[in-house]
């Protein structure tokens, strides 16, 4: 018996008492929240906050493991700064259950093509320009121990659960490896992060696009954790050329804006920290897709590792100093062929 669901459905009930409404599935969520969207008749349109909705989604958030008052307060901040975050219409903190405006069905992973990817990657990085000054007290520092803590998943979950290769016979490549990746983000000017800003949390919108959503683990970071989370997304790929040509021209406004407490570095180094920070995220993201694989039974995103993995063995070609992951991954490579 789903208890929370059940739980939620009383809750809708106390909310819209028995007009016609329905609740279905909304998305799939790589946490333990879970998302509906609540069909609503005319009638309800008149009840406060509704005015022309004819849909709404519903959060469920258990609260001992995905607590609320996070995503609240910095949709708060979002939205005052003028970005496009879906409005609260209704509340249960106790419950960890949250009614919120519909961004509609059209995140970007299904909107982006060779005909809409610059107008659409444009909304985001100008969407991004307006985040990266916001204030960052009270959000968590993604400082040396988190971010090594992100590392130690692909260590865990990938290495030794996925591939079952005992982690010390890596050791030769990730110990110095994380050292150089935790040292590159933080030599970077630390900026306000959304930490999953990519195109399944970016909904297509008429107006004000993007829609921004899944914020509510962001960070004071690094200055290009954001920007890989889009241009080097773990679900969609572009060609090098255009992700360097994107990344050139965020670096001259980021310049123009002079927001950042640090001055820039030449171009070539803002690339080198960018291509280094995409290393540590994509093994972060190698080893979250292999624990929602075996610890929450969603194998859907090991299709996405390849491509992960193909981001990895790029950078090495890029990078000399990171000859020794090149060996890591070529014998991963072999591993996946042969099982």
């Amino acid at each position: 018996m789903d208890v929370r669901k059940a739980e939620l459905l009383v809750w809708l009930h106390s909310q819209f008492g028995e007009h016609d409404w329905q609740l279905q599935p909304a998305s799939a969520d790589a946490s333990f929240r879970r998302y509906f969207r609540l069909q609503v008749d005319t009638s309800l349109r008149r009840h406060p906050g509704l005015s022309g909705c004819s849909t709404l989604i519903v959060m469920d958030a258990p609260p001992a493991l995905e607590p609320c008052a996070a995503f609240i307060a910095i949709g708060d901040q979002l939205g005052s700064a003028g970005l496009h975050v879906p409005v609260i219409l209704g509340r249960d903190l106790e419950q960890g259950f949250l009614l919120l405006e519909d961004l509609g069905q059209q995140d970007y992973l299904a909107g982006l093509n060779g005909g809409s990817v610059d107008r659409l990657y444009g909304d985001a990085l100008a969407a991004l320009l307006k985040m990266q000054p916001l204030p960052t007290a009270g959000l968590p520092a993604f400082d040396r121990p988190m971010i090594s803590r992100e590392l130690d998943l692909f260590r865990d979950w990938y290495l030794q659960r996925h591939l079952r290769l005992d982690p010390a016979d890596a050791d030769f490549c990730l110990t110095p490896l994380t050292t150089a990746l935790v040292d590159n983000a933080l030599q970077q000017p630390q900026v306000w992060v959304h930490r999953d800003y990519h195109s399944r949390n970016l909904m297509v919108c008429d107006q004000a696009n993007p829609g921004i959503i899944d914020f509510q683990d962001a960070v004071r970071g690094p200055v290009t954790y954001d920007l890989v989370s889009l241009l080097k997304d773990c679900y969609i790929r572009w060609p090098r050329q255009q992700v360097v040509d994107w990344l050139a021209g965020y670096f001259d406004r980021l310049k123009a804006e002079a927001f950042l407490a640090e001055p820039l570095p030449e171009f070539e180094q803002f690339l080198c920290w960018f291509d280094l920070m995409g290393v540590q995220r994509h093994m972060k993201a190698i080893g979250i897709f292999a624990r929602l694989n075996y610890r929450d039974d969603k194998p859907g995103y090991l299709a996405d590792i390849p491509r992960c993995l193909q981001y990895l063995a790029e950078a090495v070609e890029r990078q000399p100093t990171l000859a020794a992951l090149g060996e890591l991954i070529d014998w991963i490579k072999q591993q996946e062929l042969t099982s």
